[in-house]
């Protein structure tokens, strides 16, 4: 697999690496805002018209046509961790659900003093969630590191990252699921579908191919493209290291510069990359791996959303970690020119 280093690294280093107060007015790219005061927004659903975004605290953000905010409350089976980087997070709509009303979502939670990821599914029925069923639970985590994001693929298939919860040699361990990206097979169980993973992030599909987004210990995030069976080397290699049998990424940040990348999508032919602490949105040509384009002035970036015609984003400036200004956080549509 062939790896590059994303030129124009520094200058945007420069632009974006500090987690300062969003200022759109000096924004790169113009983008309105369809609906404010969000509460630590994970992940982007649309349905029609309307967005169903899960946020971290342990609710559902419903914005109907008009951006309209409805808060839904989830019942959860256990309770949810208050660690860092903890709470709800992968939120993936059932695609029958028109008819179902049904959704899989991805939580930390507590048990015992003890902090574990759960995947499960839910049902909303009369304005709120409760959760119907478990496909996963007591996956060992740290107060960082949960992975978190559920996807589907273009074929319908539930795909999962999950982190290496601070414990980097679980990555490379088959008996565990941690540093893994999980595909949920015909039985309706997990299995790994590739290893070697530190925190990853986002996943997305450019046709039958698969990318996902990954952290680097203090710099050298990934971007991979995903094979089944596949090993990318964490904790072993990272960034432009190489090693026999481990997969070296397609792009990497470098040794100066940490994105901490979250949610992907693709958006007519281009890779949009959420950037937490790159304060941006990173736009990629997957043919040649470079950097397009980086949509700044919106503060920290959780998930990006395409639905053909156009491209949503959320921030995440209330998640502890950012500089929330009035309103925030947002969702936002990017106007294209």
């Amino acid at each position: 697999m062939k790896k590059w280093l994303f030129p124009g690294v520094l200058a945007i280093a420069l632009a974006g690496c500090s987690n300062g107060p969003a200022n759109p007015d000096e924004a790169t790219a113009p983008a309105d805002a369809i609906a404010t005061d969000l509460e630590a927004p994970w992940s982007i659903n649309k349905q029609g018209d309307a967005f169903y975004i899960s946020e971290r605290p342990g609710t559902v953000a419903y914005i109907d046509a008009e951006g309209k905010l409805e808060r839904q409350d989830v019942n959860f089976s256990s309770p949810l961790s208050s660690a860092s980087e903890a709470g709800f997070l992968g939120f993936v709509l059932k695609p029958d659900f028109d008819d179902s009303q049904e959704a899989y979502g991805y939580y930390v939670y507590e048990d015992n003093g003890n902090t574990y990821n759960k995947i499960a599914e839910f049902r909303l029925d009369g304005g709120s969630w409760s959760e119907t069923a478990v496909l996963l639970s007591g996956i060992p985590t740290g107060n960082v590191h949960h992975g978190g994001r559920l996807e589907f693929s273009e074929d319908g298939t539930l795909y999962a990252t999950i982190g290496d919860a601070s414990e980097p040699d679980l990555a490379q361990d088959p008996a565990s699921v941690n540093g893994k990206i999980l595909r949920l097979n015909e039985f309706n169980e997990f299995e790994i579908y590739s290893l070697g993973h530190r925190n990853p992030q986002g996943l997305a599909w450019d046709g039958e191919t698969m990318y996902a987004a990954e952290h680097g210990q203090s710099a050298n995030d990934e971007i991979n493209i995903i094979e089944q069976d596949a090993n990318y080397g964490w904790p072993d290699i990272e960034g432009e290291e190489t090693a026999d049998g481990l997969e070296a990424p397609l792009a990497t940040s470098g040794d100066d510069d940490t994105w901490a990348p979250s949610g992907i999508d693709f958006h007519d032919g281009a890779l949009y990359i959420a950037a937490l602490r790159g304060t941006a949105i990173k736009v990629m040509d997957p043919e040649s791996a470079e950097i397009t384009d980086s949509i700044e002035g919106y503060g920290r970036i959780r998930d990006v959303h395409s639905d053909g015609d156009d491209l949503y984003f959320i921030t995440n400036n209330t998640d502890g970690r950012g500089t929330p200004t009035e309103g925030d956080d947002k969702l936002y549509i990017l106007n294209e020119q």
